[in-house]
């Protein structure tokens, strides 16, 4: 029995690496998302913090010194918040782009599983047709020899 070779199976492997190094990079790039998702919840809890402390401050004695320090923590709180925000944006930006490059590679490696199968099949049918032609082929001798014999 003759065996299946497919032509284009380097390039089939190729798809294979170049969807799990896309696989890699979306988990990567989720991973950090989360970080900075994480620095961004830290950061908000420290300004909540600050914020019950500036309030505390104002209801208890007023100590202007203080209540000064709390209130620009509050203020540099907003500003890494901000910043923070922006990193967790670009980081999203970059989750999308690696969605897109690894639904990318999974689809050209489907293609190429397809374009296999399709190949197999008609591998197949021509080791049939050829199965054919050699039964058709046996069944005309031994029917031909037969005939042979009896005359």
């Amino acid at each position: 029995m003759a065996k299946f070779i497919y032509r284009m199976q380097n390039i089939l492997d190729i798809k294979y690496k170049l969807e799990e190094q896309a696989k890699q990079e979306y988990m990567a790039v989720q991973a950090r998302l989360n970080e900075e998702q994480d620095k961004l919840h830290a950061l908000e809890a420290r300004k909540a913090a600050y914020f019950a402390q500036y309030r505390t401050l104002l209801q208890e004695r007023l100590d202007v010194l203080e209540i000064e320090t709390c209130k620009n923590a509050i203020i540099l709180m907003d500003e890494y918040i901000h910043n923070q925000q922006l990193v967790v944006a670009q980081v999203e930006k970059e989750l999308e782009q690696a969605i897109r490059k690894m639904n990318e590679a999974m689809q050209e490696r489907k293609i190429h599983e397809k374009l296999r199968e399709k190949q197999f099949e008609v591998f197949l049918q021509e080791l049939n047709q050829e199965e054919m032609k050699e039964i058709d082929q046996l069944i005309s001798y031994q029917y031909n020899h037969g005939q042979e014999q009896e005359e």
